[in-house]
């Protein structure tokens, strides 16, 4: 098996796990916080911690015991810049909400059938290719700049506090994730519902179980092969330039990946007898879902990853860049949410935000 197919196969199995999740727990950003603000059922937004804090502690007893070589990740790899963090995060939140969904939700849907969801996925690795190397890329490199590091503290959490406090990364990682999953865990509603609670453990494990995978094939190959974990806006790009044959032969993790989630969101789709072809009748909302993705696109490449790429795999290592990226991007969607369904304008949006941030985690809720 060469090193290329060995990859394709790790992120197709893990992809699968994230697939099955889309669409059994209905697990989703958008639908997360459209819950939390509208419907005042919190169980998919505490999806989120209890998926992040799991990841994060499987991957830090990974990367301890030497089984996921994680420093030379994307994630890590270059220096914390907060502007971009915090602006690519917005245009990905605000692009999530005119969208309907974010890239991951997107694959989701294509696997149920949704017809509109395929432009939608087109358009943001297209975007995220004009951006990260197109006619975009030079403007971007000029606003936001990235900086390769030469010590793992100008990127990580966990090597940060270790060199300020003499705590080993390890117990550092270990405490986040506790802070992370006590959310969740106190939730009494939330643990009543054991489907979520399973799923949202799965999903943090097939993020470290892609760590584990993709290092193994890296250490023993001969081959050079990064070590990747779920992210869903440069791999659209990615494979879309494979179909075309483009960039050598299908293959590698994120195609993987991709691949993954299409599958598991079928089957799951069929196993809930939730699968329908639907296809989009009004031009009006087809315009704003293709500007929507074409600002997940560019948004994701400055930010470095998406809701689930900054969300779960770089939360998973503890990247400085990651909760300024999430919560940007949860600022972005509310923001866009309340423009959508309330008709708020920008100003309005921005004086509102703050006010709705205790619905999401606040404990008032309506009867289901």
């Amino acid at each position: 098996m060469s090193e290329t197919l060995a990859v394709t196969l790790v992120g197709f199995a893990s992809g699968i796990v994230l697939g099955l999740a889309s669409r059994i727990p209905r697990f989703c950003t958008l639908g997360a916080i459209e819950d939390a603000l509208y419907g005042g059922n919190r169980d998919r937004i505490m999806m989120w911690p209890m998926a992040i804090g799991t990841a994060v502690a499987a991957t830090a007893l990974l990367t301890t015991f030497g089984l996921a070589a994680v420093e030379g990740t994307v994630y890590l790899r270059f220096e914390f810049s907060l502007s971009a963090s915090a602006v690519g995060g917005l245009m990905f939140g605000i692009g999530m909400a005119l969208a309907g969904n974010c890239g991951f939700g997107a694959l989701a849907r294509v696997g149920g059938g949704d017809i509109r969801s395929v432009l939608i996925v087109l358009t943001i690795g297209i975007a995220a290719y004009m951006a990260a190397v197109g006619p975009l890329a030079e403007l971007r490199t000029m606003l936001f700049p990235r900086t390769h590091i030469t010590h793992l503290a100008d990127s990580s959490i966990a090597a940060q506090l270790e060199e300020l406090t003499g705590i080993p990364a390890l117990y550092v990682s270990l405490a986040a994730a506790v802070l992370l999953i006590a959310p969740a865990l106190t939730d009494p509603h939330f643990i009543r519902n054991r489907s979520a609670v399973l799923w949202s453990v799965l999903i943090g494990l097939s993020c470290a179980a892609a760590w584990l995978g993709t290092t193994y094939v890296a250490q023993n190959g001969f081959d050079p092969i990064p070590v990747e974990s779920h992210s869903f806006t440069m791999p659209l790009g990615e494979l879309l330039l494979q179909m075309m044959g483009a960039n050598g032969d299908l293959g590698g993790f994120s195609v993987g990946s991709v691949l993954g989630v299409v599958s598991g969101a079928w089957i799951g789709a069929r196993f809930r007898h939730q699968f329908r072809w639907e296809a989009c009748d009004d031009p009006g909302e087809l315009r704003r879902q293709i500007f929507g993705a074409a600002l997940m696109g560019v948004g994701g490449v400055i930010a470095l990853g998406c809701s689930v790429g900054q969300g779960i795999s770089a939360f998973s290592v503890l990247a400085l860049s990651a909760p300024v990226t999430l919560l940007s991007i949860v600022l972005g969607a509310v923001l866009g949410l309340r423009y959508l369904v309330e008709g708020r304008r920008p100003l309005e949006l921005v004086l509102t935000f703050f006010a709705a941030v205790p619905h999401l985690f606040g404990r008032k809720r309506r009867p289901d």
